[in-house]
């Protein structure tokens, strides 16, 4: 994808008012917590998921996507490569069609299974820069 189409890509994303952050995290440190909170300030409606927590800054916590109680129109993905190529099939077959893969948690066999399931992806872009 050439950069205006991913620009283009990036700013419908952040047209999406409620996301989820797959891979959030209560460590303060991480990119988890750090996606996950910048989202929040910027008056997102923002649903951490994460099957280690029960709740993130007083926010309830669900174990996979298929738990929320509604379907976000975006996804903030922070984890690792294996588990974001499982997500995919998890998002496509709930309708699920925007995710953003945070550097380093994509790879190339996730953009191409993306394509390969009518997933529009964002990756090589951090969330935290292009909300500044």
């Amino acid at each position: 994808m050439d950069n205006k189409a991913m620009d283009e890509l990036v700013g419908r994303m952040l047209g999406e008012k409620t996301w989820a952050v797959v891979g959030a995290s209560v460590n303060r440190q991480k990119f988890g917590y750090k996606v996950l909170k910048r989202l929040l300030e910027e008056g997102y409606k923002v649903y951490p998921v994460n099957p280690g927590y029960e709740e993130i800054e007083g926010i309830k916590c669900y174990p996979a996507l298929g738990d929320l109680p509604e379907l976000p129109g975006a996804v903030s993905v922070i984890v690792p490569p294996a588990a974001g190529l499982a997500l995919l099939e998890e998002a496509a077959g709930l309708g699920i069609k925007k995710l953003w893969f945070q550097s380093g948690a994509e790879s190339d066999e996730i953009v191409e299974k993306a394509k390969r399931l009518g997933l529009e992806l964002v990756y090589d872009r951090c969330v935290l820069i292009e909300l500044e």
